[in-house]
């Protein structure tokens, strides 16, 4: 009798050893071959799943993309607003072991773009993502009527997403210059900067 395979068990089991292949050894050699080896199949057996590295790039990022969302979806907004703000942004931040492998797949494969513009569609979502949150905190001040009245809307967005952007590099550049810490009052006295009282 032919054996049932279960494909999504089998994918899980795929993307598990995937993580921990990038974790121990960067993305770059999370290639088809040694991927196989750390989930214990045989190269044919992954192939049915990814015909190239390309393909095993973009199931990796979506698997960091899926790490997120699942750590957004933990961030309750309550009443105060800047805190719950503050908290939502420092999920994007390389400020512990599993954040820093994201970040650092995540330059990696921004770097793959350059030279496999197959990628270059889901690095477009995955940087719209980040947008749209800095847009998100925008919003909500404006609509909690805490920002000033004379903020420049898309400039504070953009301004937003590059302090994002920037302390993020900066965390995996110079992490013993840069320590949570600091990024989170730096962070929270931009939120601050943004307000009418500075409350929160």
């Amino acid at each position: 009798m032919p054996k049932i395979v279960d494909h999504e068990k089998r994918k899980r089991l795929v993307a598990e050893a995937a993580i921990r292949v990038i974790q121990r050894d960067g993305l770059d050699h999370a290639t088809v071959r040694t991927v196989a080896v750390e989930a214990g199949l045989s190269v044919g057996s992954l192939r049915h799943y990814f015909s190239s590295q390309v393909e095993l790039f973009a199931f990796c990022m979506n698997i960091f993309r899926e790490q997120v969302e699942e750590r957004l979806s933990t961030i309750v907004l309550d009443d105060r607003i800047l805190p719950s703000l503050l908290q939502l942004l420092m999920q994007f931040l390389p400020i512990d072991e599993d954040r820093r492998t994201e970040m650092e797949a995540w330059l990696s494969f921004t770097s793959k773009t350059l030279t496999h513009t197959e990628l270059q569609h889901l690095s477009n979502e995955l940087n719209d993502g980040i947008y749209y949150v800095t847009k998100y905190v925008i919003d909500l001040l404006q609509e909690k009527k805490l920002a000033k009245p004379d903020l420049d809307y898309e400039i504070e967005i953009e301004k937003l997403y590059a302090l994002l952007d920037g302390l993020a590099l900066h965390l995996i550049l110079q992490p013993q210059r840069l320590q949570a810490e600091r990024v989170e009052r730096i962070l929270n006295e931009h939120l601050q900067s943004l307000c009418i009282n500075q409350a929160n």
